[in-house]
């Protein structure tokens, strides 16, 4: 759990990645042992918090390359790990093993309904090959609704 830096929760997942369709999705299915820590205060503090921005939010290089992830910047780094988790499932294979290394870019969209936006620019390091590859995703999120990730592709490196 990576809101409770003392609790370990352990989780155990079955992948079944489709042999011959490279495009199709890895089957998952999982079990969680114990319960995770509720976060719908810290969820609509946070949501709180950027609808009442002036200025959409901008930021860059979440974590720093000391590996610094300012406190007020964590829920944005939290959106990006899930919404990551979901662009990994569904571009991985068994020849591959990605994970978050960085943010590099995030941008609020203005939206005029509930829901936030967020154009991120993300850091995928794949282990196998140990490539950085730049990756950018739409992602919309509410407390309520939770998040999806609108959009999504693999970038150029010399972005």
């Amino acid at each position: 759990d990576i809101f409770e830096k003392d609790s370990t929760v352990n989780c155990t997942a079955e992948v079944l990645y489709h042999l011959g369709n490279k495009n199709a999705a890895p089957d998952v299915q999982f079990t969680i042992e114990g319960e995770l820590k509720n976060t719908d205060e810290a969820d609509n503090l946070f949501y709180n918090r950027i609808k009442s921005l002036k200025n959409e939010l901008v930021a860059e290089n979440i974590p720093d390359s000391y590996g610094n992830v300012p406190p007020e910047m964590e829920p944005i780094r939290a959106l990006a790990w899930a919404a990551s988790g979901y662009v990994i499932w569904k571009n991985s294979n068994d020849n591959t093993k990605y994970q978050l290394a960085q943010i590099k870019h995030v941008k609020q969209v203005k939206r005029s309904d509930e829901y936030l936006e967020f154009d991120y620019m993300i850091l995928l390091h794949e282990n196998v090959s140990q490539e950085i590859i730049p990756w950018q995703m739409t992602v919309l999120w509410h407390p309520q609704h939770g998040i999806e990730v609108t959009q999504n592709s693999r970038q150029p490196k010399h972005v």
